[in-house]
């Protein structure tokens, strides 16, 4: 008899988190390595945040919470959907969860039966797929080409769906491209899913405040309110607050589905720690400018990276308009061989050679679901990143 269920047979452990680990490993041997490929502020969590992280320690604030979330955060994420986005939740349609990820677990697993399908545009998030597999759906990739800026096209999406379609998820600004929808381009979106009153939306808005250029990345409901009856809208405190390690996500949903996302919630992790949530409650509703002051220095690492990736043979690397990553095609760089001796036939091949050659750990394209490109980091210090962009070059230089 097998140890482990055959539902584990349909999913694969993280591939951004397996490379990060390695890089770890190989840095902790001793070499001179420089990692690009976790998605994770290298900013510290703001001082105000930590102290109200402190104060609730010395309060007592240290027992359980709701399953759901203290009331105070809930409140606290519903008067800033409202600043935000000019989103009308109340705080009771609301759940907090463990990490964003929770939350998208939560919700597929609380409403997918065996076979109900979920579009998924790619490149797409390593998790999307196998929370769905996992939840016994069937993950629809729809391939969002470069052309398009990888954002999916409206007669794309009316093509992907069938009468098993449950779902849709978009994730804007994109990870891991970066790339985000404007207004007018999620107004198509929307009035193709007007048409289909059987698809749920789960819009992933985790990285919308990380956006340049004056950009901005509007959320679903906000453009088409008459889709907020079957939307759950997710975000986050950990990139915008620079809070991965706190784990607290949240989303806010018609109040029968946040019921059953708290049902699942109360039989699996129970409700977040106490002292991250009253952590939370000062990021969303204490001083904001902080953000401005990430972003910018972001944007600079996005202009420094594009541009000296663009300066390496056979790369070509679009400009994001969100999020910390960029997505350049590798495709000039196939069928090549690599200074150490590796045949570049692979995206996988082409990080797998960069990391042992040069130090520079990133993640293949085909781990997000579109081969030939590669994604990189952007969130690590200036310095770092010349070093690294210099060494990527040098790497593409000596491909023969």
């Amino acid at each position: 008899m097998d140890l482990t269920a055959a539902r584990l047979d349909r999913i694969s452990p993280s591939q951004t988190i397996a490379i990060s680990t390695k890089a770890r490993a190989l840095k902790a041997a001793g070499k001179d390595i420089i990692s690009l490929s976790a998605g994770e502020p290298d900013f510290d969590t703001p001082d105000t945040i930590k102290q109200a992280a402190i104060r609730a320690i010395e309060a007592g604030e240290t027992k359980y919470t709701d399953v759901a979330g203290t009331p105070a955060l809930r409140r606290a994420i519903a008067e800033r959907f409202r600043a935000d986005s000019g989103l009308d939740y109340t705080w009771d349609e609301v759940i907090v969860s463990n990490g964003g990820k929770q939350i998208i677990y939560n919700a597929m697993v609380a409403t997918i039966n065996p076979g109900d399908e979920a579009i998924i545009p790619a490149p797409c998030w390593v998790s999307y797929p196998d929370i769905v597999s996992l939840a016994e759906g069937t993950p629809v990739i729809v391939p969002c080409s470069a052309e398009n800026g990888f954002k999916l096209q409206p007669a794309e999406l009316e093509a992907a769906i069938t009468p098993r379609t449950k779902w849709l998820l978009l994730n804007s600004p994109n990870n891991p491209t970066g790339a985000a929808y404007s207004a007018e381009e999620m107004r198509g979106l929307c009035d193709v899913l007007l048409r289909h009153p059987q698809v749920w939306i789960l819009t992933d808005d985790i990285y919308n405040k990380l956006v340049y250029d004056g950009f901005r990345a509007p959320t679903v409901v906000e453009v088409e309110p008459r889709l907020r009856d079957r939307t759950v809208t997710m975000n986050g405190v950990s990139k915008a607050y620079a809070m991965t390690g706190w784990r607290i996500g949240y989303s806010a949903a018609p109040v029968q589905l946040t019921r059953a996302m708290n049902k699942l919630q109360s039989q699996s992790t129970s409700g977040p720690g106490s002292i991250s949530q009253a952590a939370a409650v000062e990021a969303l509703t204490g001083p904001q400018d902080f953000i401005a002051t990430m972003v910018a220095t972001y944007q600079a690492r996005r202009d420094l990276v594009v541009g000296m990736l663009n300066g390496a043979k056979g790369l070509h690397c679009a400009v994001p308009e969100g999020a910390f990553y960029v997505f350049p095609s590798m495709v000039g760089c196939m069928g090549k061989t690599s200074a150490g001796g590796t045949l570049i036939d692979t995206d996988e091949a082409f990080v797998t050679a960069l990391l042992d050659e040069e130090g520079v750990a990133a993640v293949h394209g085909s781990a997000f679901m579109f081969a030939g490109h590669f994604r990189i980091s952007y969130a690590t210090d200036t310095e770092s990143l010349k070093e690294a962009c210099l060494r990527i070059q040098r790497f593409c230089a000596a491909l023969r």
